[in-house]
């Protein structure tokens, strides 16, 4: 795989910090973490052995604790807020944005948690429970409180004129909340429009009112991730089911929340959550993996129970032995192929009751056609091999079965897994290789048994 320049940079400082953190030289090590970003910090943290990330860590800046906890895995979070003492957390805390605080809220100890909200005036306490009050994974969680609302009976004058009095907008804004005296969203106004509209109108001439792509505040953060990809969005206003505006969600918090679908696809595919320490103690990382191994020890002895049933065949003709992977392999590939394409569809809401069986046929074509094409290739093989026609007959017949039953399996496994509530990525891969398993050697030695012998 070849890696980005980016991926190149944070390699070149992870091995320049660990060279100087081996040579003792703590004060170098330390201007080097101060030229990283909260994101690269947590980055870095997250590829170390926790013994260098924990002497890592007290070289951070403290300014800088508070929202590089919020940019790590929730494993590696707890495990540096334990070795944190509670002022320590109290001064990293306070410093942090609404959004990012209500993140690592739920980790911080009581006692912390306790004197941070009586630090707090009574606005932000608010606006910290309101956000805590949604659930992490929906758009009440994902959101900032921080928003400008501009009314819609002002001239595009006085909206100038109160931003220069602000000084500062909040990061990545856009555009401007238009909402009326209940703080009911009304519409946007965009940057662009407020600088090129003349200064005599009023806001409600100018804004948009029709197309202000506003977020309800249970909407699931995949659902939100989709939002901002089909109208390439850079923020977006959420509200309460009576339309009241709450806050609003910006591309960097969806960045985060399409890494994290894609780091627990790819983690859940392999039994792993996508919240692991990559440097966790070894029994810990061993007993998390021991579950999964298990059930794969099931389904592997499920299908050596199949070959059981075949072993008069096996014992007179050796050569089976031989050529048998091949078609359990040749189905299991097959059938990954499709099950990806799959679960990426139904990731992307782009497969439904609708078009799914057309799916089905199509994946059973190529399975179909694949299979013709590579069973001619392996019975010639066999054949030059062993000197049998009937071998290569055979292999080129359990071939073609099994891809046909392998392409089947990855259509419908993750289908009926998301029907039943199953999360396809997490199951569908142990299934699908029972099955092709399975499959191919009843094929195989079924008609071995049924022609050879």
């Amino acid at each position: 795989m070849t890696q980005t320049k980016s991926e190149n940079q944070t390699l070149s400082r992870l091995d320049n910090i660990n060279d100087a953190l081996s040579g003792g030289a703590a004060y170098y090590t330390k201007t080097l973490l101060s030229t990283l970003s909260p994101a690269e910090l947590g980055h870095l943290l997250e590829s170390l052995p926790r013994d260098r990330r924990y002497l890592i860590w007290r070289l951070v800046n403290s300014n800088d604790q508070g929202e590089t906890l919020s940019n790590v895995n929730d494993e590696v979070r707890t495990n540096l807020i334990h070795i944190m003492e509670n002022d320590e957390l109290l001064a990293a805390t306070t410093v942090m944005d609404m959004d990012d605080l209500a993140d690592v809220f739920k980790d911080l100890p009581e006692a912390v948690t306790r004197e941070l909200l009586t630090s707090m005036n009574s606005q932000d306490r608010q606006r910290l429970e309101s956000i805590l009050s949604y659930p992490e994974n929906s758009a009440g969680g994902l959101m900032n409180i921080d928003i400008v609302t501009v009314r819609a009976d002002v001239t595009i004058d006085v909206v100038l004129r109160y931003l220069r009095i602000r000084k500062e907008l909040p990061e990545l804004t856009d555009t401007l909340s238009v909402v009326d005296r209940q703080d009911k969203l009304m519409g946007t106004l965009s940057l662009s429009t407020l600088l090129i509209s003349d200064p005599s109108l009023h806001v409600k001439d100018v804004m948009s009112s029709k197309n202000h792509h506003a977020l309800l505040v249970t909407t699931s953060a995949e659902e939100v991730a989709k939002h901002f990809e089909l109208h390439n969005l850079i923020s977006v206003p959420v509200v309460d089911p009576s339309n009241q505006l709450l806050g609003r969600i910006t591309i960097d918090d969806v960045v985060d929340v399409i890494r994290d679908e894609a780091d627990q696809d790819l983690m859940r595919m392999a039994g792993l959550d996508e919240e692991d320490d990559m440097f966790a103690p070894i029994l810990q990382s061993a007993s998390k993996r021991a579950i999964w191994l298990g059930i794969n020890l099931l389904t592997a002895l499920f299908a050596s129970w199949v070959i059981g049933l075949y072993e008069t065949t096996l014992d007179k003709i050796v050569a089976l032995a031989v050529l048998m992977p091949i078609v359990a392999s040749m189905g299991g590939v097959a059938g990954s192929q499709t099950l990806t394409l799959v679960i990426r569809g139904i990731a992307l809401g782009q497969l439904g009751q609708s078009n799914a069986r057309l799916l089905l046929f199509k994946e059973v074509s190529v399975g179909a056609l694949n299979g013709i094409l590579w069973s001619a290739v392996v019975s010639m093989a066999a054949y030059l091999w062993f000197g049998d026609p009937m071998i290569g007959a055979v292999i080129a017949a359990a071939l073609i079965i099994n891809l046909i039953f392998a392409t089947l399996a990855g259509v419908t496994v993750p289908l009926a897994l998301k029907k039943l509530g199953i999360d396809p990525a997490l199951a569908g891969s142990v299934l699908l290789t029972t099955i092709t398993d399975v499959i191919g050697f009843t094929a195989f030695l079924g008609l071995a048994t049924l022609i050879l012998l």
